[in-house]
């Protein structure tokens, strides 16, 4: 699947870094850094979210504040592509955070975030019932150095 990328400005790239940064700055205030008067701002933030740019204004959530203290990345292995897409069943199971398609020694790559070591095990379980699972890898996470999203400037 190809994805064209937006036309940004040079004005789009630092107002982008400005909100991934923080995303409850005021658009005077986020105006007063670009140089821009707050409606001007609030119209690019409308268009920057139109066009997909801006997916969301979430809230970062510190996993370990509300009790899921355990992160670990899950490789699945599917017979096919049948198989694969038969993992979707788990898209609003709330400890997976990220499901991907990927190329490589596995066909699924799961971000999840559960409470303990039996939360995982639990999880591991309904993914395996699935028919066409043919078997996972579960990496622990025992420290996190550095998360973030996309540079706007790259």
């Amino acid at each position: 699947m190809r994805h064209q990328p937006a036309k940004l400005d040079e004005v789009d790239r630092k107002l982008l870094a400005l909100l991934a940064e923080d995303s409850t700055q005021s658009y005077a205030d986020l105006g007063e850094a670009i140089h821009l008067s707050a409606p001007a701002v609030h119209d690019r933030v409308k268009r920057l979210k139109r066009d997909g740019v801006i997916k969301a204004t979430v809230a970062k959530i510190d996993g370990c504040k509300v009790g899921r203290t355990l992160l670990a990345f899950v490789l699945v292995n599917t017979k096919n592509l049948v198989s694969t897409k038969r993992l979707l069943t788990l898209a609003n199971v709330p400890e997976i955070e990220e499901m991907h398609t990927v190329a490589g020694d596995a066909c699924v790559l799961l971000k999840v975030r559960v409470r303990e070591t039996e939360g995982l095990e639990e999880l591991l379980g309904k993914i395996q019932d699935i028919e066409g699972v043919d078997g996972t890898r579960s990496y622990i996470v025992m420290s996190t150095f550095m998360e973030r999203g996309p540079d706007p400037y790259l």
